[in-house]
């Protein structure tokens, strides 16, 4: 709870991952990938109760043993790859008896995302009185100097511009989602069914903790930095 606002955390997980096969279930640094998710939210200082929105019965006997909440089975129909990331969360707020003023969407597919940017994704929502929030991070190549290709190989670039800077320090800066964390006033996000709009506000976050697993590449990336951080948290404990 924050300044007597009730807030709910969905972590949304299905069972037919495309890229990476099974992928919520895949271990990463000694834990289910989803743990990672379910533990920060735990530690939370503003989230009052933490669910999964899953179809998948191996999930979510796999999230009951991290302690998550699974108050629900989501339907088969809201488990497919065309289905919007919005449609879960507003089927679980649709779903649950406990109503609440501000919902949480946490991706198991953004393992390195800690407590610190779950709250203060929450914090600034409610400083700033914005109806949502959500966290990018700088993206590693400038759209400004992105280019599509035409049937023939031609360059055609994404933002037409007169000049193209050639140095990236006077590139304009830009920012893009990285999937970590959307949190919104319930009854804007029912009425609206987004969480980015133009009244939508950022949390910026680090470029080393806004991967987002889509491929085999991004999870053995995540299996190194975790495991790094995972000895460092160890090697404190032990001082």
């Amino acid at each position: 709870m924050i300044q007597g606002k009730t807030v709910l955390a969905i972590i949304p997980a299905r069972g037919g991952s495309k890229g990476v096969p099974r992928k919520n279930l895949r271990f990463v640094a000694g834990k289910p990938l989803i743990a990672w998710t379910i533990e920060e939210s735990g530690k939370s200082q503003y989230i009052d109760r933490t669910i999964l929105s899953s179809e998948d019965e191996e999930i979510i006997a796999s999230a009951r043993q991290w302690n998550c909440e699974v108050p629900f089975v989501r339907p088969a129909e809201l488990a497919e790859d065309h289905v919007p990331g919005e449609e879960p969360v507003l089927h679980a707020i649709e779903t649950i008896y406990e109503k609440c003023d501000y919902v949480v969407l946490l991706q198991p597919t953004s393992p390195l995302r800690l407590v610190e940017d779950i709250d203060g994704c929450i914090d600034k929502c409610i400083k700033q009185n914005a109806p949502a929030c959500v966290t990018v991070t700088i993206p590693d190549k400038s759209p400004y100097w992105m280019y599509f290709l035409d049937n023939q190989g031609r360059l055609s670039p994404v933002i037409k511009q007169e000049n193209i800077p050639s140095l990236r320090q006077q590139l304009k800066s830009v920012y893009s989602l990285n999937g970590a964390v959307y949190v919104a006033k319930t009854d804007w996000f029912m009425k609206n069914k987004k969480f980015v709009s133009d009244e939508t506000v950022a949390y910026l976050m680090p470029k080393n903790r806004s991967i987002d697993i889509d491929t085999e590449w991004d999870l053995k990336i995540c299996e190194i930095l975790l495991s790094e951080r995972e000895a460092i948290n160890n090697a404190k404990d032990n001082v």
